[in-house]
């Protein structure tokens, strides 16, 4: 079994219930096992700015399944739940994002996924739930904690728990 990180984030709808169910897609894997997950946080747009405030979180699980195969599932989950790639603008407005962060120590540079993820550390809506559930995770030689003070977390918010009724 491998060990991989997830960031999950969608800002068109209900975030937090559009994240909810990606995870619960994902949790129903039967090669993929729910080991964590952050709290949500509302977070600033990146990359294209003139848009809505996204909701982010970011899980671990342990999976049989392959980087690639755990890959094109969650991009299967992302279709399922309303996302339509070719339709949508580079960091423009989604409806759900799953991204694959990293899985063991795999470095990986293929066309089309590339671990760890390219853009981790630029990242806050990335790192600051990171470093909630895995502060001392190496990654690509760096420490979870210690790459959270490197990015500007200006903005970022950690929602209060959901209450069922």
């Amino acid at each position: 079994m491998s060990d991989a990180l997830l960031g999950l984030g969608s800002n068109i709808g209900d975030g937090r219930s559009n994240i909810d169910h990606a995870i619960a897609f994902l949790s129903r894997l039967s090669h993929v096992r729910l080991l964590a997950r952050t709290s949500d946080y509302r977070t600033p747009p990146w990359g294209m700015e003139n848009q809505p405030a996204f909701t982010n979180a970011c899980i671990e699980v342990e999976t049989s399944l392959a980087p690639q195969a755990l890959f094109h599932q969650c991009q299967h989950i992302e279709y399922m739940l309303g996302r339509n790639r070719a339709t949508e603008a580079r960091w423009g407005p989604r409806i759900i994002d799953i991204d694959l962060l990293t899985y063991d120590d795999v470095v990986l540079n293929a066309p089309e996924l590339t671990l760890p993820h390219p853009r981790l550390f630029e990242r806050a809506f990335v790192l600051v739930p990171l470093a909630e559930i895995v502060p001392d995770r190496m990654i690509g030689g760096r420490r979870v904690r210690d790459a959270v003070r490197q990015v500007d977390a200006r903005g970022i918010e950690r929602l209060p728990p959901r209450h069922e009724a």
